[in-house]
């Protein structure tokens, strides 16, 4: 089997690791912890291609559905797919492909950044959704848990990855399955 027809299906995975590692580095600020999730679904949205990068999250989703400690804190099962936080992790499938489908190679550091400012929209409005109807919140309590304290850290966690796009393009430049 060639290089070329591995790709579509060693990428998926390769994201999924990668969201599944980075999410076990959290700190824990209330019922949501800040980790490193978004920063890998920022990452691989910016670097693959829309199929490969909503794979990736899919394949993510559906190891922490079957036990497989991926979540944040090194949580899993089905349950946390209908839990308080479950929609931020639904959440990062939009993001993937928002972010995916607006940014290249080309992009522009800003629009890069732009576009996973978008994208992380996503997350955080499911995420406020769920907070308020699963977890019983109101939607100024499920604001306040939910999105507030994660502002900052999520704008850094998007500068650094608009930051390291290019370098990262410039590396896998001869690679055809990067965007």
């Amino acid at each position: 089997m060639s290089r070329k027809n591995l790709y579509p299906i060693i990428l998926p995975a390769i994201g999924a690791a990668i969201l599944a590692v980075l999410s076990q580095i959290s700190l824990p600020i209330g019922p949501v912890p800040v980790t490193l999730q978004t920063f890998a679904v920022a990452l691989i949205a910016t670097l693959l291609k829309p199929r490969e990068a909503v794979l990736s999250t899919l394949l993510y989703l559906l190891l922490g559905a079957l036990g497989l400690p991926v979540f944040a804190g090194g949580s899993g099962g089905f349950q946390a797919l209908f839990g308080p936080t479950a929609g931020y992790l639904w959440g990062y499938i939009p993001f993937a492909i928002i972010t995916s489908l607006l940014t290249d190679k080309e992009s522009s550091y800003l629009k890069t950044f732009l576009a996973n400012l978008l994208g992380d929209c996503c997350p955080f409005l499911l995420g406020v959704v769920s907070l308020h109807l699963v977890a019983g919140m109101t939607w100024s309590q499920a604001l306040a848990v939910g999105v507030l304290p994660f502002i900052i850290p999520d704008l850094i966690k998007l500068i650094l990855v608009t930051l390291i796009s290019k370098p990262l393009f410039q590396a896998l430049k001869n690679e055809p399955y990067f965007k």
